[in-house]
């Protein structure tokens, strides 16, 4: 794709930051530790990414959604973890908002998000309900002005930290399935919501991920997000940015697998030679090469029907999702393997987008979904 000169300046404004900012010591320190860094998250929000797409009247930037994936695939490639501190205001935790939240709602939850004052998280996943999301067993009954919550939530992604959270709880338990579903604005400072122990993960490490127990929390109607009992349609929704958003985040990673490889490829010898002139290599960077690009396209080209508000652009973002995250993770592989042993070795750049990599075909949809929503839109 030939970017306009307001998107190659995006690209530039966000690759010089990434750059100078996500230095090594913050990396390394992130993978050692997993917690939060709140020096970053600030510094982040005062350059404006976490309201990147959302709209100005609501303390965003009012970009569009290729920008949007711009941003995060340049702050991918060199870090997936701090990607996350960007994405989830203008992704799973603003984006339900901006689908069924009310004026109200708007100004008092997503205008603190867009700025970084306040973290907004999404919690739809629970322990019996993964990919079947219309399992749903967390409850939401009414009394008088309050629903009274009961359940829990799991693999919630920035849920230590978070201020407000997106819950999705059975409102009518007489209806099956996806139906008889609504969303909550949940406050995690509400009496009766806990946290389980932060998530010991293989990767992605720096984010923190912990379950949301819910027992007899009482959240008031006007925190119903949306339709009472149709808010899975906007769980769905959501997850069509969403996916987008991993999209450009796996060719953000596969970005930097293919950078690494080239510049070891160029330095590594071996019987005398270069590895990068031995054919074998040589043409394993250019598989990586060319998948990645084919990659990138689909996911501009997804942003570009999102902005149009293309019919095509939920089937897009899957199609963007399933292909990007396996290239990415066969780039990675490919990555370590041209690394050798050293690939193998944490002081190697590559072992840690390794284990980054892996998520990208699990979150926001298992590509597997992903096969079933693209199947579904071409045979119904």
């Amino acid at each position: 794709m030939i970017f306009s000169e307001k998107h190659e300046l995006i690209r530039k404004l966000v690759r010089d930051f990434a750059e100078k900012e996500f230095t090594s010591d913050i990396l390394d320190e992130l993978d050692e530790t997993g917690e939060f860094n709140w020096e970053m998250h600030r510094k982040m929000a005062a350059a404006g990414f976490m309201g990147t797409k959302i709209p100005k009247e609501y303390g965003g930037q009012g970009s569009d959604y290729l920008s949007y994936v711009i941003m995060i695939e340049e702050l991918a490639r060199i870090s997936p973890v701090l990607s996350l501190y960007a994405n989830t205001s203008n992704s799973l935790g603003g984006g339900p908002l901006l689908l069924a939240g009310n004026e109200g709602q708007l100004q008092k939850y997503l205008v603190p998000a867009a700025k970084g004052e306040k973290i907004l998280v999404f919690a739809l996943t629970e322990p019996g309900a993964g990919s079947d999301a219309g399992g749903t067993s967390t409850t939401a009954v009414v009394d008088g002005d309050y629903f009274v919550m009961n359940g829990r939530k799991t693999f919630i992604s920035g849920a230590p930290m978070a201020d407000y959270c997106i819950v999705f709880a059975k409102t009518d338990p007489s209806q099956k399935g996806a139906r008889g579903i609504s969303a909550f604005i949940v406050d995690m400072k509400l009496p009766g919501v806990s946290l389980g122990k932060d998530e010991k993960k293989m990767g992605i490490l720096g984010y923190p991920t912990c379950d949301v127990i819910l027992e007899d929390v009482r959240v008031h109607k006007s925190d119903l997000l949306g339709e009472l009992n149709k808010g899975f349609a906007n769980a769905m929704k959501t997850l069509d940015g969403g996916r987008l958003g991993v999209a450009a985040q796996s060719c953000g990673v596969a970005q930097a697998c293919l950078d690494e490889a080239v510049k070891y490829a160029k330095e590594r010898k071996q019987f005398g030679r270069r590895i990068a002139d031995f054919q074998g290599i040589s043409f394993m960077i250019a598989d990586m090469a060319t998948e990645l690009a084919a990659a990138k396209e689909l996911v501009y080209n997804a942003a570009v029907l999102k902005d149009k508000n293309s019919k095509e652009a939920a089937v897009a973002c899957s199609i963007a999702k399933y292909f990007a995250s396996e290239m990415c993770n066969r780039v990675a592989a490919k990555a370590v393997q041209i690394h050798g042993g050293y690939g193998y070795i944490k002081d190697y750049r590559v072992e840690r987008l390794y284990r980054d990599a892996r998520i990208m075909t699990i979150y926001e949809g298992t590509s597997q979904v992903q096969q079933m929503v693209i199947a579904a839109s071409l045979l119904k």
